[in-house]
C-alpha cells in the first residue's frame, strides 16, 4: 500500500481510571485525555494542557507523515472539487418589501457575503470574508435583519466552540454599534419595531436554557430574562411565525416540545404557552392571521408520522386542537409554512419527498413531485406572508441543484438557478439508483446508489458507504460535486439510509434508537453485504464513512464486522458513549438521554449501551484501516472521543492496518469553516479512501 506509516506510532500513557454504576465496574486507561480545564479549553484552545497538546501534536505529525505519500493526490482531488464550484456565485434573491436579500461568493473568497438589493442597486451588509480577517477561526451563524430593514443582527463564532457573539448593524453607516452580546447560540428573533430582538445565552456548559430580550441601545448586561427552561434535559430556542405577528419560544427534547408567543407589537408582553408539555408529544405552530388560528404540525395521538391540526389564537390550548390534515401512516410530514392564502407542506413517503399545497380558501390540495428514484426536495418559506409565492429546490445525485419559485394560485412554476459546474459534467454519465438490503429481521434498508455507466459491477468496484442513522435525521440522495471525484476513479458511491433517519416515517427512527439501537448498525452492515453480493462491491473493498453520531456507526461497524471493510473514516466520532453518557456535566448529555438511554438511572440502558458502545467494545483483533478526526473546540463531541478511541485501537488490534488521528486544532464539529478550507479536509479523507483501496 502506498501509505508507509512512521516506523514508531504514538503510543498513549495509560492511566487506569475505574467507575461502577449497576454493579458494574469499567476501566478507562485513556481518561487523562480529558482536560480537566475542558470548558476553558472551548472558549480558549491555548488553554489546553501541555501534556495533552504534546499527544495530540504527536499524533497529528504521525498522520501528515503517513499521508505524505498522496500528498499530490489530495491537491489533485482539491483542484477538481473546486472546479466543480462556481467561485463568483449568488443565491436566488428572496424578497422583502422594498428590499431582496440574498448571498454570494466572491473570486477566490471562502467566506459569504450577505447583501440586498433595491431597484439593482447592490448594498452589502456582512462581508464574511472581511470580518475573518486576522482569526483562525470563523463562523457566521445567523444574519437577520429588523423589520424596518434599518439594522442587521449578526453572530460569529470565533473559536469552533458555537458560543456566538451578535452584533448590530446600521444600514445606513455600515457599521456596527456598541452592542455586543457574548455566549449565544447564535439565532435571532426581532419584534416588529426593530428596536429589540429574542436570543437565546449557553451557560457554562454550553446549555440553550435562557431566552433574553436585548434592546437596541443598551449593554448586554441589562437585557431582560425573557423565559428560563429548568430542565437541563431540553434545548430553547427563538424564531417567528411566517406571518410575522408572533415571536416563537420553542422548548424541545428528540421526543416532547412545548411552544410559547410573544406578539412581536408587544415584545414585553410575557410569553404565552399555546399547550403544556406532554412525554412523547411534539408540536410546532404557524400562524394563519386571517382566519384567527394557529396551524399546528403534531404527532398527537397516534399520529406517529405527524398531522396538521388547528386551533383559536385566543384559545390554543391542547382541548381546542382540531384535525386538517388527518394523519397517513407512512406519509412523515416534515415541516410546513402558513402563507396568507396557502398553506405548504413537505411530507416524505417510500423515502421520497413532495410539496403539498393547500389552498385556505376551499381548503383543495395539490403536489409538486419528481419522477427520479432517488432525488432530494426541499421547500423554502422566504421572508414574505402576503404573497402566492414559494421557493423550493430540487437535486439528485445525478442532477445539480435547481431552484424553482412557484405559484400556488396558478401552479407555474418559474426556474430561478441553475447549478452550475464550471468544469463541466454530464448527467447522462452517471447512473443513480434505489435499491434495498434485507436487514437481520426482515427490514427493507434503502440504499442511494452513484456510479459511472462504465463502471463494471462485478465485484471490482470499491465502494465508499456512506451512514449516519440518528436523531430522526433523514441523508438526501443529492448532488454532491466532492463524491464525484471518487466516482469518476472508479468508485460506487453508497448511502445506506438506516433505521435511526426518518426516511421511511417516523417508526424508522424510533426502531434506531434507545433499546433499539442496534438495529442502525445492523442495517448498516446488511446495506455493505447486499451491495457486495450483488456485485456493486465486494467484501473488503468497502470504505465506511460517517460523521459525529455516524462516527458511532463507524465504530460499532468496526468492532462488529470488520472484514466486511477495507476502511473506515470517522469524523468527529461519538464512540466514547459510556462515559459520555453517565457525565452529565458535559453540554449534551442531559438531553441526550432520551436519543441512546440513561444509564445513570437505568440498568437496562447501562447493559443495552454497554454492549455496542463503540470505545468500549474494542479489543483484540482485527480491525480496518481507521481514520479519526476530530475538532479541539468541538462542544458536540469532544475532541478526547476519538483521541481515546485511537489510542485503545492502535493498543490492542491485531493487524498492521492503519490507525490515523487527526485533531482540527482550531476548529469545532464541523471542522473548517471556509468553503475551500473544507474542501481540503474532504480531499484528505478521500486520498484515505483511494490510498487504502488502491486506486491512487
Amino acid at each position: 500500500m502506498i501509505l508507509t506509516p512512521p516506523a514508531v506510532a504514538p503510543v498513549a500513557d495509560k492511566h487506569p481510571a475505574t467507575d461502577t454504576h449497576h454493579s458494574h465496574t469499567r476501566t478507562d486507561d485513556y481518561s487523562w485525555l480529558r482536560d480537566e480545564n475542558w470548558r476553558e479549553v472551548m472558549r480558549d484552545p491555548a488553554a489546553l494542557s501541555p501534556a495533552i497538546k504534546a499527544y495530540l501534536d504527536a499524533e497529528n505529525a504521525y498522520t501528515d507523515a503517513t499521508m505524505a505519500p498522496v500528498a499530490a493526490l489530495r491537491e489533485t482531488l482539491f483542484a477538481e472539487m473546486k472546479g466543480r464550484i462556481k467561485e463568483e456565485d449568488a443565491s436566488v434573491p428572496s424578497p422583502d418589501g422594498p428590499y431582496a436579500y440574498y448571498l454570494r461568493y466572491a473570486l477566490g473568497s471562502q467566506y459569504a457575503i450577505f447583501c440586498r438589493r433595491k431597484d439593482d442597486t447592490e448594498e452589502i451588509l456582512i462581508d464574511g470574508n472581511r470580518e475573518a480577517e486576522g482569526e483562525a477561526y470563523f463562523r457566521i451563524g445567523d444574519v437577520d435583519h429588523a423589520p424596518n430593514h434599518d439594522l442587521v443582527a449578526w453572530s460569529a463564532d470565533r473559536k469552533g466552540s458555537e458560543y456566538f457573539t451578535i452584533r448590530i448593524r446600521d444600514t445606513a453607516t455600515g457599521k456596527d454599534l456598541d452592542d455586543e452580546v457574548p455566549d449565544t447560540s447564535g439565532g435571532i428573533a426581532w419584534d416588529a419595531t426593530g428596536r429589540s430582538f429574542l436570543y437565546v445565552q449557553l451557560d457554562e456548559e454550553h446549555r440553550p436554557l435562557k431566552v433574553f430580550r436585548h434592546v437596541v441601545g443598551t449593554p448586554a448586561s441589562a437585557d431582560t430574562l425573557v423565559y428560563e427552561e429548568k430542565d437541563h434535559g431540553f434545548y430553547v430556542g427563538v424564531g417567528r411565525t411566517q406571518s410575522g405577528e408572533y415571536l416563537l419560544i420553542d422548548t424541545h427534547d428528540h421526543q416532547t416540545s412545548e411552544v410559547r408567543i410573544v406578539p412581536t407589537d408587544a415584545p414585553e408582553t410575557p410569553p404565552r404557552l399555546v399547550a403544556p408539555r406532554e412525554h412523547g408529544v411534539e408540536y410546532d405552530i404557524e400562524h394563519d392571521a386571517d382566519r384567527a388560528r394557529f396551524l399546528i404540525l403534531t404527532n398527537l395521538g397516534i399520529a406517529e408520522d405527524f398531522k396538521i391540526m388547528e386551533t383559536p389564537v385566543a384559545a390554543p390550548e391542547r382541548a381546542n386542537w382540531r384535525d386538517v390534515v388527518e394523519h397517513r401512516p407512512g406519509t412523515l410530514v416534515l415541516s410546513h409554512v402558513a402563507y396568507r392564502h396557502h398553506h405548504a407542506r413537505l411530507e416524505r413517503r417510500d423515502g421520497l419527498s413532495r410539496i403539498v399545497i393547500r389552498d385556505l380558501a376551499d381548503d383543495a390540495e395539490h403536489e409538486i413531485a419528481f419522477a427520479e428514484e432517488a432525488y432530494d426536495l426541499n421547500l423554502s418559506s422566504g421572508y414574505e406572508y402576503d404573497t402566492t409565492r414559494t421557493r423550493f429546490s430540487y437535486n439528485s445525485m445525478t442532477t445539480p441543484s435547481e431552484v424553482y419559485d412557484y405559484d400556488m394560485g396558478t401552479r407555474a412554476r418559474t426556474l430561478m438557478k441553475r447549478q452550475e459546474v464550471p468544469s463541466g459534467h454530464n448527467p447522462d454519465d452517471y447512473v443513480t439508483r434505489r435499491i434495498y438490503a434485507t436487514a437481520s429481521d426482515g427490514e427493507q434498508v434503502p440504499i442511494s446508489l452513484l456510479y459511472r455507466k462504465e463502471t463494471k459491477l462485478d465485484g471490482s468496484a470499491p465502494c465508499l458507504l456512506y451512514g449516519y442513522g440518528s436523531y430522526g435525521i433523514s441523508i438526501p440522495a443529492s448532488f454532491s460535486v466532492t463524491g464525484l471525484s471518487l466516482v469518476d476513479r472508479g468508485f460506487v458511491y453508497a448511502i445506506a439510509h438506516i433505521r435511526g433517519g426518518k426516511e421511511k416515517g417516523y417508526r424508522w427512527y424510533s426502531d434506531g434508537k434507545l433499546l433499539k439501537k442496534r438495529n442502525t448498525f445492523t442495517d448498516y452492515i446488511a446495506a455493505g453485504e447486499h451491495l457486495a453480493k450483488e456485485g456493486f462491491t465486494s467484501r473488503g473493498l468497502i470504505v465506511g464513512h460517517g460523521g459525529s453520531a455516524g462516527g458511532m456507526l463507524m465504530g460499532a461497524a468496526a468492532n462488529m464486522a470488520p472484514d466486511l471493510f477495507m476502511g473506515l473514516i470517522a469524523e468527529v466520532p461519538f464512540v466514547d458513549v459510556m462515559a459520555t453518557m453517565l457525565d452529565a456535566s458535559l453540554p449534551l448529555t442531559p438531553p441526550e438521554w432520551h436519543e441512546w438511554g440513561n444509564p445513570i438511572e437505568s440498568k437496562e440502558a447501562y447493559e443495552y449501551m454497554a454492549s455496542y458502545s463503540p470505545y468500549d467494545n474494542v479489543r483484540p483483533q482485527t480491525y480496518p484501516h481507521i481514520f479519526a478526526l476530530g475538532g479541539l473546540t468541538d462542544p458536540r463531541v469532544t475532541y478526547w472521543e476519538p483521541a481515546k478511541w485511537a489510542a485503545k485501537l492502535r493498543a490492542l488490534r491485531t493487524d498492521r492496518n492503519l490507525t490515523l488521528l487527526r485533531i482540527n486544532m482550531e476548529a469545532g464539529h464541523g471542522g473548517a469553516p471556509g468553503r475551500f478550507e473544507r474542501l481540503k479536509e474532504v480531499a484528505l479523507v478521500y486520498a484515505f479512501a483511494l490510498a487504502v483501496t488502491e486506486k491512487v
